[in-house]
């Protein structure tokens, strides 16, 4: 990576950044480095298209085209094509970052149990690791497991989406906790809490009806 243009990119020069890592592209065409600099900035703005053709196009030219694969299985999960994201990510030898791809994409597809074995494979367990495992647990309704799950992410360190799903794990067993978690996610980020609300609302309905029969 460049840290002149990384330095750039950081202090909001953006246009700048990108610019300048084109003319190193055009200058050394076949140096991979380049182009997964300017594809992670393309995802950062969203640009997902522009940085799956990049590398798409790049694979052509580079000296070594499988240091690409793994960002470019990273821009079809964000495009929505899980299918060439698996199969792309089937093709790399499975290292942490590999593994924790493959469990994001099994999650997306409804694979929980594929998902959940990848996860657990993961060997260095960070934050990131925590909220996917949680996330995974709790598509599969195993709220004790989301719920430890979430619990070792530090409490400075929770998002808003970590701390409404806290909510949801404690809803049945301790009302007044959930209630605690989700002010605190409101706080943080009013828009995401309204939003989760909207999506969780059935599974909130019979969490809060099963916690009154108890």
């Amino acid at each position: 990576m460049d840290k002149k243009i990384a330095e750039l990119y950081d202090a909001g020069k953006t246009d700048q950044a990108i610019h300048l890592l084109v003319k190193q592209i055009d200058a050394h065409p076949k140096n991979a480095e380049n182009y997964l600099q300017l594809a992670t900035y393309l995802l950062e703005q969203g640009s997902f298209d522009q940085a799956s053709k990049l590398l798409e196009e790049a694979k052509h030219i580079v000296t070594k085209p499988e240091e690409l694969d793994y960002d470019l299985a990273v821009c079809y999960y964000m495009q929505g094509d899980f299918t060439k994201a698996i199969n792309l990510l089937d093709q790399i030898p499975n290292d942490d970052l590999v593994l924790y791809q493959k469990a994001l994409v099994y999650l997306k597809i409804g694979q929980k149990q594929k998902a959940l074995a990848y996860a657990l494979s993961i060997k260095e367990v960070d934050d990131r690791v925590k909220e996917l495992l949680g996330d995974i647990w709790l598509s599969l309704g195993e709220m004790a497991q989301a719920e430890t799950s979430f619990l070792k992410i530090a409490v400075a360190k929770r998002t808003a989406k970590i701390n409404f799903l806290l909510g949801v794990c404690f809803l049945t067993e301790d009302r007044d906790q959930a209630e605690k978690f989700w002010d605190k996610a409101e706080k943080q980020d009013p828009k995401y809490y309204q939003k989760a609300k909207n999506e969780y609302a059935a599974i909130l309905k019979m969490l809060s009806d099963k916690g009154k029969k108890q």
